[in-house]
Formats: C-alpha cells, structure tokens, sequence
C-alpha cells in the first residue's frame, strides 16, 4: 500500500526541494568589477593595514586638535634642542617649539597639497588623454606631442622654474597661494602621465562592440565617453591616482627641503624636515619623526594602490 503521507505531503515536498534546488543550481547575478575587486581587498591584510593607516592620517588633518594639547606655535625656549620625553614626545627643536605638536598640525598642510596635486593631475590627464584616444590622428598626435614636452621636463628642475618665477625674491605670499603654487607646480610637470594612461585605456575601449554599436546608433560625442569610454578607463587611472597621492605627499617634503615648496606661515612635514637639516647631527630627533610621517603615509598610499591594481586586473590572481 502506498503511504498517504507520501502521496501528500510528499509532493509538496518534492515541489519545495525542487524549488530550492533550481535556487541552488540556477543561474547567478554575475559580480561587476568593482564588487569582485571589493572582495578581493578585504582579503589581503597589507591593504586593510595601509587604509588604516591613512584613515588616520586624514582624520589627523582634519581634526589635529584631537590629537596635541599644544598648538604649533607653542614654544619655550628653555627646552631648546631637548630629545623626546614625556613632557613632548618627539621632543623640542632649536626654537624650544613641541615637534610632535608641529608635526600633527603640519599633516594637513602635506595631505592638502597632495589630494589637490592628485586631482589636478587626474583631472587634467584624463581629459587630454581621452579626447586623444577617442579622436586618434592628428588630435591625438597633437596632444601626444604636447604631452611629451612637460613629460621630458625634470621634475625637480621644472618646480625650480616655475615657483621662483611666480615668487620673487622678497616676496611673502599668505598660506593659500603658496599652498596654491606648489599645488599648480606638481600637477603640471605630472599631469602626462595620467595622460598617457588614459590614452592607452580609450584606444582599447573605443574598439569594443558597445562603443561602435552606440556610434552606429548615432550616440553623440559627449554620450559615447561619457556614458560608455569614462565607465571602463577609469580603473587604471584610479590606480594611478592612489599611487600618486603618496608620491605628490613626498613630492612637497622634497620642494620644501629645497627652500623653493610649502614654507612659513604654513606648516608642514616638508618643513619641518628642511627647518631640522642643519641640526640632525646633534638633535636627529628633530628630523626624523616628521620624515617617519611622510615615509608611512607615502608606504600606505603605495600598498594601497598596489593593492588596487591587483584586484582591478583580472590576470594578476
């Protein structure tokens, strides 16, 4: 005899399993890039600790007050040249000023002129170097051209040029124009490699299906790189930007050690490190807690972009 159970509730249950079966077996959403590469950075422990990392640094930038109970322009004489101690943790320079505090309150300075720097120069790259690829021929050998002539400037040299042009000896910009110069300065001798990134990304874009199908439709200019071109080049420049940001924090240490960057009334790491040049031999601490900010920052920026590109490139896994 057959079991009622069986002729009932079995088919119900058959029905169900089936259900969730076909749940199961059926086809999935498949991931877009930027969820998979999502998943791949919480994965790696190197990336998760330079975001953190810069996370700090950003909310030391944006709120220093959080973190020193003095201000930058604190000093006292009678601590003039004393090593790190509880009293001051990095310690005082030759001014009797708290270098931890000063090193605090110079973040913001440093982070500013490369978050700026970066979008400048990704900005500008992005459009020249997607207007090149998109139009090709004498549009882009034009713009190539152009691209190479800052390209084989020397960076170094070319900041010297441009910022003692703009200041004049004798001259005393506030803290906004200088930041301003240094900013202008970086972006235009960098702003060709984000350039040239971008060009490479639009020639190979502009050949796939989807874009010639919507120039056969007769989607206008601005809707085809905007809508279709933008969407799929933007990763390696992405990449590019993480990577630079790091490299334009280093950049300013640099200018500013050179006497020709970010200098009083501003404060910044750049400057502290040029302000202790002369005292390292007999008061390194004054040197090298500021020059320890700058090489973590720009260590996470780089891990981090690393990490990006890694997990943005498919081939790479």
């Amino acid at each position: 005899m057959t079991d009622p159970n069986l002729v009932g509730g079995g088919g119900a249950d058959a029905a169900e399993l089936s259900r969730v079966d076909d749940s199961a077996t059926g086809p999935q959403k498949p991931r877009s890039l930027w969820s998979d590469a999502w998943r791949q950075l919480r994965r790696k422990p190197a990336v998760l600790a330079s975001a953190v990392i810069i996370l700090f640094v950003v909310l030391i930038a944006i709120a220093p007050g959080l973190f020193s109970s003095r201000d930058a322009g604190f000093s006292d004489l009678a601590h003039a040249n004393e090593g790190p101690s509880a009293d001051a943790w990095f310690g005082y320079d030759n001014q009797g000023q708290d270098v931890y505090a000063r090193t605090i309150y110079g973040t913001r300075a440093s982070v500013l002129v490369g978050l700026f720097s970066t979008l400048v120069t990704v900005l500008l790259g992005s459009v020249i170097g997607i207007i090149a690829g998109y139009y090709g021929r004498l549009v882009d050998s034009l713009l190539s051209r152009f691209g190479d002539i800052f390209a084989g400037l020397p960076f170094v040299l070319g900041a010297i040029v441009i910022l003692t042009t703009f200041n004049a000896p004798g001259s005393n910009p506030g803290a906004v124009t200088i930041i301003v110069q240094v900013v202008c300065s970086i972006a235009v001798l960098s702003w060709p490699v984000g350039m040239r990134i971008m060009r490479s990304a639009t020639l190979v874009a502009k050949q796939l299906d989807y874009v010639k199908a919507a120039r056969g439709l007769g989607a206008s200019t601005p809707r085809i790189i905007f809508r279709h071109l933008l969407p799929n080049t933007i990763a390696p420049v992405l990449v590019y930007a993480t990577i630079a940001l790091g490299a334009f924090i280093g950049a300013e240490a640099t200018l500013a050690y050179l006497g020709i960057g970010v200098r009083a009334p501003v404060i910044s790491w750049g400057v502290l490190i040029a302000d202790s040049r002369d005292y390292f031999r007999n008061d390194p601490h004054m040197l090298l807690f500021p020059g320890a900010f700058v090489t973590l920052t720009v260590l996470a920026f780089v891990m981090l972009g690393d990490g990006i590109r890694d997990a943005l490139d498919p081939k790479s896994r």
